[in-house]
């Protein structure tokens, strides 16, 4: 491939961006030709359509937006982004006639929902996908309830706009009271081709990053350090040929961040009224973006993880991976609120406000400053285990490294992770919950760690695991390459469950970034570092250098996907299929 050259940095006048994001549709513009001129386009902000009931009549299409100044295409449901909010009722057999107008093939996964195999919506494992033209119905009963979400499982459609929120009422009374319920979907958009943006990243992993080390880092670390620390930390990095501010592939160079469906110019608004209870069911339908969320003056009690309720928590601050979900009660007093909601690399956020009145809004603060990663991020801490990095000849080199919280383990490595897929390794994670995570710790708030989630009534299965699966979260930065055990998803085979068992998950992450982990059709139960029951989940944030064990039963029938939810890491080959049989 021909490499891709790195752009100029040019930093946009923040009011002269903000002025443009405001003469644009902070929302979707319906029916905008795509060669409307930038000064023609107006502010429209609407808010999904909410459908009700048992049939539902959904249409996916491109329709033309403008986030940012600049027409752009996006794929849509019923012509919105986000999608139409669907509503359901626990116990309901449920029917949607998902009808395809685009030149291309399509599909919907209802993400965290048990189903049918058949039903579930990935092309290639559980379906063909539906064709141009064609109409595919999904059918099943809801046997669950709370806050869930639904994305296209096809090519780039997840990055270009097709996601939108489930809301599942239980059978009976909601043991969450509240008097205002909002939606709160948080994600990124691009005025890229998504593919022209995988492609940069094959080319050139960093392309995004613009928060490299300088200078002035070094003489920091100089004065803090000493000289000789200083140059041997520069020269770890050089030789393994990564980057301490490599926390996301993409960053607000390309992204636009969107609070449902609108720029932070655009300000979406949730109405209280003083001292009323109000419900947020945050959503991260962010394709690679990590978002820290808080609301500057009011505190967030969690009641709900990934649509399991859970013991209440009253926290500052919440790290939503993507395709988590997060449920939470505020009681606000003043006239207005800002939802800040900031990049996990501090290049941009979303914002929306609460507010008494529409118009109202908050001071909106500022992004804090990044944090690079430490070796301990890497590595669990300096010490007793092993890391692998390239030397200048292209080999694997060992650098040792130790536990840092948590029980020290020493880990199993595959055959398949000595090669050219693999540029790290570690011998001994960390495998502490209470770490909140790079840019969290210690920054003067309470932030929600997973050490603080347990949900209410706890494990679904109280049997012992039967067996153990090992597996190593791994890539190689620098060819931009993801997969599991080194097996990118085309070249590996199918992970085998029984049906029935209940088996012990555990996955290392071996790599520098953190990894949001979802599999299909079944709940990860995680556990605490002494394998008790923590909290059951669909998606497992596993940090860098960290190990985690979670358990599974076996009870659903069939063929599902098992991956990674960052979307570019999922392209790249973080995947695999599971085989419940």
């Amino acid at each position: 491939m021909k490499p891709i050259s790195k752009p100029l940095l040019i930093l946009p006048n923040p009011s002269r961006r903000r002025f443009i994001e405001g003469l644009a549709a902070s929302g979707i513009l319906l029916g905008l030709s795509p060669w409307i001129k930038t000064a023609q386009a107006k502010e429209t902000s609407q808010l999904a359509e909410i459908l009700t009931g048992t049939e539902f009549n959904l249409t996916i299409a491109e329709t033309p937006v403008n986030f940012t100044g600049a027409p752009r295409m996006a794929t849509t449901v019923n012509g919105s982004i986000p999608a139409p909010t669907l509503h359901w009722r626990e116990g309901d057999t449920v029917t949607l006639r998902v009808t395809n107008r685009l030149a291309e093939e399509t599909s919907i996964h209802w993400h965290g929902i048990l189903l049918p195999y058949q039903m579930d919506g990935a092309p290639g494992i559980s379906f063909k996908g539906i064709a141009p033209g064609e109409t595919f119905t999904y059918r099943f009963k809801v046997q669950q309830s709370g806050t869930y979400w639904y994305h296209s499982h096809s090519g780039m459609q997840e990055q270009s706009g097709l996601y939108g929120a489930i809301i599942i009422d239980p059978v009976g009374a909601d043991p969450i009271r509240a008097d205002r319920d909002y939606v709160v979907q948080l994600s990124d958009w691009t005025d890229e081709d998504p593919m022209r943006v995988f492609d940069k990243l094959k080319n050139q992993s960093d392309y995004y990053n613009f928060n490299q080390p300088t200078a002035v880092d070094f003489s920091r670390d100089v004065a803090n350090e000493g000289l000789g620390t200083a140059i041997s930390k520069r020269k770890m990095w050089n030789q393994m040929r990564m980057s301490p501010t490599d926390l996301s592939d993409i960053s607000a160079y390309t992204y636009t961040y969107l609070m449902n469906g609108t720029t932070s110019a655009g300000n979406w608004t949730g109405l209280f009224r003083p001292g009323e209870k109000v419900r947020l069911r945050f959503i991260n339908s962010g394709a690679m973006t990590f978002f820290d969320v808080r609301i500057p003056g009011l505190k967030l009690t969690v009641v709900q993880a990934d649509g399991q309720n859970v013991e209440p928590v009253t926290v500052d601050e919440i790290r939503i991976g993507p395709a988590e979900t997060y449920d939470v009660l505020v009681t606000p007093d003043d006239d207005a609120y800002t939802i800040f909601a900031q990049s996990m690399d501090r290049t941009g956020y979303a914002r929306g406000t609460l507010a008494t009145h529409a118009g109202k809004m908050a001071a909106v603060p500022a992004p804090d400053k990044p944090e690079p990663l430490t070796m301990g991020d890497m590595m669990g801490d300096m010490g007793s285990g092993v890391m692998a990095g390239m030397n200048h000849d292209g080999m694997a080199m060992d650098h040792s490294a130790h536990a840092m919280g948590g029980e020290q383990v020493h880990v199993r490595h595959a055959s398949t992770e000595y090669g050219p897929s693999v540029d790290m390794r570690v011998d001994t994670p960390r495998t502490n919950l209470d770490d909140p995570g790079i840019g969290l710790r210690d920054n003067g708030r309470r932030v929600l760690t997973y050490a603080d989630l347990h949900t209410i009534g706890g494990s679904l299965d109280p049997r012992k695991p039967d067996r153990e699966i090992e597996i190593h979260l791994t890539g190689n930065m620098e060819r931009y390459s993801w997969s599991l055990d080194g097996l990118e998803f085309g070249k590996s085979t199918p992970v085998h469950f029984r049906h029935g068992e209940r088996l012990r998950v555990i996955f290392v992450n071996d790599t520098m970034m953190t990894h949001p982990m979802h599999l299909h059709g079944m709940w990860s139960e995680l556990e605490s570092p002494d394998r008790l029951f923590q909290v059951r989940k669909h998606v497992i944030i596993v940090q860098p250098a960290q190990r985690v064990t979670f358990l599974v039963t076996a009870d659903a029938l069939g063929r599902w996907p098992w991956h990674c939810h960052l979307f570019n890491h999922m392209h790249a080959g973080m995947m695999r299929e599971v085989v419940v049989a």
